[in-house]
């Protein structure tokens, strides 16, 4: 394809990326160098029989017409990435940097809300992917070997985490898992603890979390690794039969193999997804025992004093510079790929 003409094809798609994408993401970086404006205060004296007093008060005319001069705010550089809500760099240097054992420091660390969320956002990624890629896998190799009057039923059934909206199913599991649910009212029968719950146990908090998103992540998989087992070839199968290999086998060697570059696809997708986590942590009212970073961007936003935008925009850039080393694997891998089958 002439350069040209390629450069006309792309145009479109690169002008609606700086536009919905670039410009945006510049825009947030910008915002995250401010703080909010301070209200201002003023003495009020109030004076009666007894004599007179003076008490502090904000002035909201002031305080309004200081945000419509600089909307943005104060600008403050990088201090909110490096403030305790965030980074915390002073007081990680103080937990890190003195004495203590080591499961003393990571408790400390812990109770720093950022370091808090970004450990359960890893964690979250990094069991949730790979097992709802493996459960994703298992039930698509089950489906593609039932009977050709039984696939769509398993079909439907097998994609209905996906058609439930998000909120609505961590609500469900969420009422289930209460003292009067069916599973809550389980666990407190097979522990013999009446007093377990979601809310005063964070290890049951994590392990619900994770447990809805692996059910709520393997119908993706299921779906791409289904329409990937249709593309197997016939014949190589055929061949590996002849030659005396078992299922596992043929899986191992055949089936996976060819399904390489769609795992690579379904972990991009997927880790970008999940360390979007949000939902799940609403649904469960799970703030006080796991919170993540777009729990913090929308903490932030809805805060009852006001709205923290430049705290906001920052947990967003760090999030977004996260995202970007989780990917930075798998990008490539992809790019080795591509390179090795260009080579051919």
């Amino acid at each position: 394809m002439p350069h040209r003409t390629f450069v006309w094809f792309m145009l479109p798609s690169i002008v609606a990326m700086l536009l919905l994408i670039t410009l945006p993401i510049v825009s947030v970086f910008v915002q995250s160098l401010f703080v909010e404006h301070e209200r201002v205060v003023i003495a009020v004296e109030n004076c009666g029989p007894f004599g007179c007093t003076t008490e502090m008060r904000a002035d909201a005319e002031a305080t309004a017409a200081l945000r419509a001069e600089r909307p943005l705010g104060r600008f403050a550089g990088l201090s909110n990435y490096t403030d305790r809500n965030h980074l915390a760099v002073d007081a990680m240097g103080a937990i890190w940097g003195g004495d203590g054992t080591l499961a003393d420091k990571v408790k400390a660390t812990m109770n720093l809300p950022f370091w808090r969320a970004l450990a359960f956002t890893l964690t979250y990624c990094f069991v949730v992917t790979p097992l709802a890629m493996i459960l994703g896998f298992a039930i698509a190799l089950g489906v593609n070997a039932l009977p050709r009057m039984v696939k769509g039923p398993a079909i439907f059934v097998s994609i209905l985490p996906m058609i439930i909206t998000p909120l609505v199913g961590s609500l469900i599991l969420f009422w289930m898992l209460n003292p009067q649910g069916v599973l809550g009212a389980t666990l407190q029968a097979l522990t013999g603890d009446p007093t377990l719950t979601l809310r005063s146990s964070a290890t049951l908090t994590w392990i619900s979390l994770l447990v809805y998103g692996v059910w709520t992540n393997a119908p993706f998989s299921f779906v791409v690794f289904y329409a990937g087992l249709q593309t197997v070839p016939g014949d190589t199968l055929e061949s590996a039969m002849i030659d005396g290999a078992s299922r596992w086998e043929r899986i191992r060697h055949v089936v996976m193999p060819h399904l390489a570059p769609l795992a690579t696809f379904v972990a991009l997708v997927q880790l970008m997804d999940n360390v979007r986590v949000f939902e799940p942590i609403v649904g469960f009212s799970a703030e006080a025992n796991a919170t993540s970073l777009s729990w913090l961007v929308f903490n932030d936003l809805v805060s009852a004093d006001t709205q923290q935008f430049g705290s906001a925009a920052s947990t967003s850039i760090i999030t977004i510079a996260g995202v970007v080393v989780l990917l930075i694997p798998v990008l490539v891998r992809t790019w080795r790929d591509f390179n090795r089958r260009a080579a051919r």
